[in-house]
């Protein structure tokens, strides 16, 4: 019984729907934000979650923002969100997403 249950887990995995898209993290202290793209939208939300549990800063470029206002001055906001297609590859959802970021960084510069 234990098996089957494994092998409809190992099932499930394989074929649940993989998001990933555009993010921001952002510090309201000195309203800095920082825009990243991923494959694995619910994995970066997850380990931002991990950083502010254990004060750990995500990135070097964040860490004086971070050690002077804290974790409680961060906010992780979903920006877009693309879901990977049956018929894409790994290297193709990725080339996407890393296209999507490229247009939200342009947009970010022409509204400054």
């Amino acid at each position: 019984m234990e098996k089957l249950q494994k092998k409809d887990r190992k099932e499930n995995y394989k074929n649940r729907a993989i998001v990933g898209g555009i993010y921001k993290i952002s510090c309201n202290g000195n309203n800095n934000y920082w825009i990243r793209s991923t494959t694995n939208m619910q994995g970066s939300k997850n380990r931002f979650e991990f950083f502010l549990a254990t004060n750990s800063c995500p990135e070097a470029g964040m860490i004086e923002s971070w050690n002077q206002f804290g974790t409680s001055s961060f906010a992780f906001d979903i920006m877009e969100e693309m879901k990977k297609k049956e018929t894409q590859t790994e290297r193709e959802f990725s080339e996407d997403v890393k296209t999507l970021l490229e247009l939200w960084k342009e947009k970010e510069i022409t509204t400054e």
